[in-house]
C-alpha cells in the first residue's frame, strides 16, 4: 500500500467528451480530494475542456486532434505525481477502482485494471483483445490478461522511461505493457468491471482493429524479436524439409525450392539473433533502477511546451 506523502496524478485523455467529463471530473475531485486530476483535451471541438475546467480538472489542450497515445505522452510529461493512473474520458471506467489499484503499488511497478469479455462492445472486439492478449503473453512469457486496457497505475518514473517508445495512437497500453515486461519490472491485472457508456459514441473503428494488430506485431518484433522470428525460421526449414522428402520420393531429386527454403530458414534465423542481441543493448542501456524515491508533495504542475 502506498503512505499518505505519495502524491497520485489521474491523468484523463479526451476528445469530444463533453457530455461525460464533467461528472467524471467531480466524481474524482469528490472521492480523492488530495489527487491532482489532469485533462489533457486532444483537439476537442465541443465545450469538453471548459466543463473539465469547470469540474476542478487542470486542463491542458493540443492545438487539433493528435491521438489518444498523444494525450498519454502529454499527461507523463506535466503530471506532478510519484503515481500515475490513467483512465479514460467516456465514463466507463469506475472511480471506485482507483483505490483497487492503487492497493498494489509500490509493490509492483504498474497495475491494470483486468475487463471481463462480457464487458466488452462487441463481439468481434472481445475476439479480438482475446488473440492479442494470447499473442502478447507467447511473446512476454507473462499471462497477459487485458493487453489494451486503458485503464492503469504505474510508477511516474517507470512511465517516463518509456516515454519516447509510446505512439500517438490507441495502442499505447500495449507498448507500456511490453516495455515494462521485456525491462524486468513487474506488472499486476486485477479484475474489474466497466460501467455502460452513458452518452457518446466510442471513437475506436474496424480499421483501429487492424492497425492495432500491426502495431502489436511491430512492438513485438521491437521488444523479443526471436519470438517472432524463430517460429517462421522452423516454420520455412520444416516445409523445406517435407519438400525434400516428398520429391526425394517421387521424383528422386533436391529441388529449387527445397534449397531456397532452407536457405531462407538459415537467414531469418541468423536475423533474429542479431535483433535479439541490439533489443538487449538497448534494454541494459536505458534499464530502470529498481529502488523508488518518493518526492515530498508539491505544489507546482507543469505545463505543455
Amino acid at each position: 500500500m502506498i503512505s499518505d506523502e505519495t502524491k497520485i496524478s489521474i491523468i484523463i485523455p479526451v476528445f469530444n467528451e463533453v457530455d461525460s467529463i464533467h461528472n467524471i471530473v467531480s466524481d474524482l475531485r469528490a472521492r480523492y480530494p488530495a489527487y491532482e486530476i489532469i485533462v489533457i483535451n486532444d483537439g476537442s471541438t465541443d465545450n469538453t475542456a471548459a466543463e473539465a475546467q469547470k469540474a476542478g480538472a487542470k486542463v491542458f489542450s493540443h492545438p487539433y486532434n493528435i491521438g489518444n497515445g498523444a494525450a498519454i505522452k502529454s499527461g507523463i510529461r506535466v503530471a506532478t505525481g510519484d503515481i500515475l493512473v490513467f483512465m479514460d474520458g467516456d465514463g466507463q471506467h469506475n472511480s471506485e477502482n482507483i483505490a483497487e489499484l492503487l492497493k498494489y503499488l509500490p509493490e509492483y511497478d504498474m497495475v491494470v485494471g483486468s475487463r471481463a469479455n462480457a464487458d466488452q462492445a462487441s463481439l468481434g472486439r472481445a475476439l479480438g483483445n482475446t488473440i492479442y492478449n494470447r499473442f502478447a503473453s507467447y511473446v512476454a512469457k507473462f499471462p497477459i490478461k487485458d493487453l489494451t486496457s486503458g485503464f492503469r497505475a504505474v510508477k511516474s518514473n517507470v512511465a517516463r522511461n518509456f516515454l519516447y517508445l509510446l505512439p500517438n495512437t490507441y495502442s499505447y497500453p500495449t507498448t507500456i505493457t511490453l516495455g515494462i515486461l521485456r525491462s524486468g519490472l513487474s506488472v499486476k491485472y486485477v479484475p474489474i468491471r466497466i460501467l455502460k457508456r452513458k452518452a457518446g459514441t466510442s471513437n475506436i473503428r474496424l480499421a483501429d482493429g487492424v492497425r492495432f494488430f500491426m502495431i502489436i506485431i511491430r512492438i513485438c518484433t521491437l521488444f523479443s524479436p526471436m519470438r517472432i522470428f524463430l517460429p517462421v525460421s522452423v516454420t520455412l526449414f520444416l516445409m523445406g524439409l517435407l519438400n525434400y522428402l516428398y520429391t526425394y520420393v517421387m521424383q528422386n531429386r533436391f529441388t529449387n525450392m527445397s534449397v531456397f527454403m532452407f536457405v531462407a530458414s538459415i537467414i531469418i534465423f541468423m536475423m533474429s539473433l542479431i535483433s535479439e542481441q541490439i533489443c538487449q543493448m538497448r534494454f541494459e542501456r536505458r534499464a530502470t533502477p529498481r529502488p523508488v524515491r518518493v518526492k515530498e508533495p508539491d505544489d507546482n504542475s507543469g505545463r505543455l511546451g
